[in-house]
C-alpha cells in the first residue's frame, strides 16, 4: 500500500530536489480520501477515524509553485520578421517575455490561480501583475528553492474563510460532494481571463500576413464588424472561401477557451505531481460552473440580459419578455479588493467601450519604455533585449482597425467580451490533502 510521506520543513526543499521524475509520473493517481471525510455510499463506504489535518504552509508553497510558479525570462525564439520566407513572421504574437512552470499560448498567462482553505482564499499573481524588475529576483528563489519567500510574494487574499460554491448540480456533481473542497483540503482553482488572449490572437489573425475574415454563425453568417476590410472591397482580409481563411465566431471562440483550459490542464498535472512527490493525496475534478466560483470568491458581477447574450432582434426579446423567459444572466467582469483592481480585463467596464480596449492592450505590448515587448529589453533572455524589441514590428494601422471593428461587433451584440461566457472562466480544480490510509489498507491490494 502507498502511504503517505511526511516531509519537515527542513528536508522538504532536499526531499523534492531528489525525487525522480519517472517516479512521480508512473505513481501519480487520484486519491481522494482524505483525513475526516466520509465516503456515505456503495461498497467503499468508509468514514474515517481522524480529524481533518490542514497542508502545512511550506506543501502549499511548493504546490503553488508547481502551478503558477514564475521561473524567469522566455526564449521567444521567433521570427519577428518574414525575412527571406513570405508571410513567416508574426512573432510579436508574443504577449509578455516571463515565464512560469507551465506553458502558455502567447505566453499571455491566461490563468490566475485561487488557494482555498479552512483559513480563507487567495490569489496568486500571475507574472503581468507583479513589477517587471521584480522578475530576475523572483526566478533566483526558484532556482534556490525558496519556495515559501514565493508564496507569501504571491498570495493576495480575497476572503478570510473558506468560500464554496452551493453543494447541489450544477454546481457541485452528486459524486464530488463528500470530498471536495471539505474541511482540512486545500484547494487549488484556475481562472482563465480570456480577453487579453482574445485581442492579441485578433491583433495576429487580422495580420497581413494571416488576413482572416471572420462571419458570426449565429447572425447568418454575416462579416463580424469587418465587412469593409474584405479584399473584396479593397481591404486586406481575405473573405473568399477558396483562401481557406476565412472563420467563425463560434470556433474562434472555442479555441480561445481550449488554449485556456490547456494551460489549466498543465497546471493540474503539475499538481498532481508535486503531490506525489509530497506524499499527499489530491484530485481533479469539474469546477466549469458560468457563474459560480467568481459569484463566492467576491468577483465584479454584472446582470446582462438574456436576450442580448444571445444577440436577439426586436422581435425575440419581446417574445421573450411576454412568455417571461426573459432573465438575467450573471456575468463576472473583474476582481477588486479594498480598492485596488487585482484582474482588470481588456473589456467594459473598465474601459469606455471595446476601441479603448483594444488601443490599451495595444499600448500594453508597444508603449516605448513599457511595453511588454518594448520595455528596453531589462528582463528579456538576450544577449542584447533592447536590440531585439526594437526591431518587433508594431500591429499595422489597418489590423488595428480591423481588430477595434470586430472586437466592437462582439460586444456591442452579444453584451460581453467573448460572447460566449465574458471574460472569466473555469474548467477544473484541484485539491491536496492529507490522505487517510486506513481507508486503502482497507479496500485496495497491496501495492496499489
Amino acid at each position: 500500500m502507498t502511504t503517505e510521506t511526511h516531509s519537515t520543513p527542513l528536508d522538504l526543499s532536499e526531499r523534492l530536489s531528489h525525487y525522480p521524475l519517472l517516479e512521480a509520473l508512473i505513481t501519480r493517481r487520484s486519491r481522494r480520501f482524505a483525513k475526516g471525510l466520509r465516503l456515505n455510499g456503495g461498497p467503499l463506504a468508509y468514514a474515517s477515524a481522524q480529524a481533518p489535518q490542514p497542508l502545512r504552509a511550506d506543501e502549499e508553497a511548493a504546490l503553488a509553485f508547481a502551478a503558477c510558479g514564475i521561473t524567469g525570462a522566455v526564449l521567444a525564439d521567433l521570427p519577428y520578421q518574414a525575412g527571406d520566407i513570405p508571410e513567416a513572421g508574426s512573432g510579436n504574437i508574443m504577449s509578455h517575455l516571463v515565464g512560469r512552470t507551465v506553458a502558455s499560448g502567447d505566453a499571455i498567462h491566461s490563468n490566475a490561480i485561487f488557494v482555498i482553505n479552512d483559513d480563507g482564499a487567495w490569489m496568486l499573481k500571475r507574472p503581468q501583475d507583479y513589477p517587471r524588475a521584480e522578475i530576475a529576483e523572483l526566478a533566483q528563489l526558484a532556482r534556490d528553492r525558496q519556495f515559501g519567500a514565493l508564496y507569501e510574494r504571491s498570495r493576495v487574499r480575497v476572503a478570510d474563510r473558506r468560500v464554496d460554491v452551493p453543494r447541489t448540480p450544477p454546481w457541485t456533481p452528486p459524486f464530488n460532494k463528500w470530498s471536495a473542497n471539505q474541511p482540512g483540503t486545500t484547494y487549488f482553482l484556475p481562472v482563465g481571463e480570456l480577453s487579453q488572449f482574445y485581442i492579441n490572437v485578433m491583433l495576429s489573425a487580422f495580420s497581413e500576413e494571416f488576413g482572416y475574415f471572420m462571419l458570426d454563425e449565429r447572425n447568418g453568417f454575416k462579416p463580424a464588424g469587418v465587412g469593409r476590410f474584405a479584399r473584396s472591397k479593397g481591404g486586406h482580409l481575405y473573405d473568399d472561401p477558396r483562401n481557406s481563411r476565412i472563420g467563425t465566431v463560434g470556433v474562434l471562440e472555442t479555441w480561445i477557451c481550449e488554449f485556456a483550459a490547456i494551460e489549466q490542464g498543465g497546471m493540474l498535472q503539475n499538481l498532481g505531481l508535486m503531490t506525489q512527490a509530497l506524499g499527499l493525496g489530491g484530485f481533479p475534478h469539474f469546477a466549469a460552473h458560468p457563474f459560480g466560483w467568481m459569484q463566492a470568491l467576491g468577483f465584479r458581477m454584472e446582470q446582462i440580459p438574456f436576450s442580448h447574450t444571445i444577440g436577439a432582434g426586436p422581435v425575440m426579446k419581446t417574445a421573450l419578455w411576454l412568455l417571461q423567459k426573459e432573465q438575467p444572466i450573471p456575468t463576472a467582469v473583474g476582481l477588486e479588493r479594498d480598492g485596488n483592481v487585482l484582474i482588470k480585463p481588456f473589456c467594459p467596464p473598465y474601459y469606455r467601450d471595446m476601441e479603448q480596449a483594444v488601443l490599451a492592450y495595444v499600448d500594453y505590448k508597444y508603449a516605448p519604455g513599457s511595453g511588454t515587448l518594448s520595455d528596453g529589453g531589462a528582463a528579456t533572455a538576450w544577449r542584447d533585449g533592447a536590440a531585439v524589441q526594437a526591431s518587433i514590428p508594431r500591429p499595422s494601422d489597418p489590423t488595428i482597425a480591423a481588430t477595434i471593428a470586430y472586437c466592437d461587433y462582439v460586444y456591442r451584440r452579444y453584451g460581453r467580451f467573448p460572447a460566449s461566457c465574458g471574460p472569466f472562466r473555469t474548467v477544473l480544480a484541484y485539491q491536496a490533502h492529507h490522505l487517510d490510509t486506513a481507508f486503502y489498507d482497507a479496500f485496495y491490494q497491496g501495492g496499489s
